[in-house]
């Protein structure tokens, strides 16, 4: 396995989750309007991270195809990824706990995915996946044998 190709194609990848796991409310809640203040209720926004996610996106890929410098690449993806993970870890953590449960308009016999599960542990899964992108930052300053 090439670290200096696997490195990059994960920081994409993690970038591209941290934007999709920002839409996914927008997929399973009618009113958008709850969904504003669910995103608002913390203290940073974490539509922050989704915009540096974007970012991280097209600097993982200019790393990977050469269209800037891979070193440079990899800095920038280890700073922004790390700017990424802390928007979204002090959201989550700020996030009172009854604001996604709020959202929750189940169905009981909807089964184990209902949406109050989903809207519960969202945020959680937010972080969580947001750690990924200054790891592929530094698993890309590793390959390139920069630390």
């Amino acid at each position: 396995m090439d670290s200096r190709r696997a490195a990059p194609q994960l920081g994409i990848v993690a970038s591209l989750l941290v934007v999709v796991l920002l839409v996914v409310p927008y997929l399973i809640v009618a009113d958008s309007a709850a969904i504003s203040s669910y995103y608002g209720a913390g203290t940073p926004t974490p539509w922050a991270a989704g915009l540096m996610a974007l970012a991280g996106i097209i600097i993982f890929a200019a790393g990977l195809k050469d269209r800037t410098d891979p070193e440079t690449a990899a800095g920038a993806g280890v700073g922004l990824g790390f700017v990424v993970f802390l928007i979204s870890l002090l959201w989550a953590v700020t996030v009172p706990a009854e604001v996604p449960l709020q959202l929750a308009t189940d169905d009981p016999l909807a089964g184990p995915l209902t949406t109050g599960v989903v809207l519960e542990y969202h945020r959680w899964a937010l972080a969580a996946v947001s750690v990924l992108v200054p790891v592929a930052g530094g698993w890309y300053a590793r390959a390139l044998r920069l630390i």
